[in-house]
């Protein structure tokens, strides 16, 4: 009868072939019909290529937009009180208790600054005689014991506070509340986020 022809494709590459199309198509929806389709060489090659890009320049550039996009981010954060994208030295319920818990009162602390240059520019301006010196620096170390004192109290209440709340009682979290509470109020980071004698939840 009539011998097999040796060119003839077999069912397992008609089968080969119909799958690459499938998976081109797969690819690109958008690929117009009659466009040759890839070898699975080309297609695996195509799969095991890199994420890094091998351009030294081009990955540097990308690493600058990441860092600028992260600190874009957390300035923003520092702005809004966003919690996933502040400092590690900022995150932590306790700590945003803490923030609000300063926040919420009157510190001495935040206004020893200006007393200080307020005494400074005191002793340029007024003469320097004995007394005079006695009563500035008598000021001085007058607002050093009072912020003491205030801070003092401050981290009493703090730890009762936040082990009432919490159940515990985090390491720094109190440290953190007292230095917060020795800055300016309008220069403090992350931004206050409660006014001044609201409750504090």
């Amino acid at each position: 009868m009539f011998g097999r022809k040796n060119d003839a494709p077999s069912a397992q590459s008609v089968a080969d072939d119909l799958a690459a199309q499938a998976a081109a198509r797969q690819v690109d929806p958008r690929a117009a019909k009659g466009v040759p389709t890839p070898t699975r060489r080309e297609q695996e090659a195509a799969r095991q290529r890199p994420l890094v890009p091998n351009d030294r320049g081009a990955a540097k550039v990308a690493q600058r937009d990441a860092r600028r996009e992260e600190q874009a981010r957390m300035r923003r954060a520092m702005d809004t009180g966003e919690e996933r994208f502040l400092p590690v030295r900022d995150k932590g319920p306790q700590k945003r208790f803490a923030r609000d818990f300063v926040d919420s009162r009157f510190s001495l602390g935040e206004y020893v600054m200006f007393a200080a240059l307020a005494i400074v520019i005191l002793s340029l301006v007024v003469p320097v005689t004995a007394n005079t010196q006695i009563i500035v620096f008598g000021i001085f170390w007058l607002m050093v014991v009072a912020v003491v004192i205030d801070c003092l109290i401050l981290s009493r209440k703090l730890k009762r506070r936040v082990r009432e709340k919490f159940g515990s009682l985090d390491s720094g979290v109190v440290w953190y509340g007292t230095m917060r509470s020795m800055q300016f109020r309008k220069l403090r980071l992350p931004k206050p986020m409660i006014k001044r004698g609201a409750a504090v939840k």
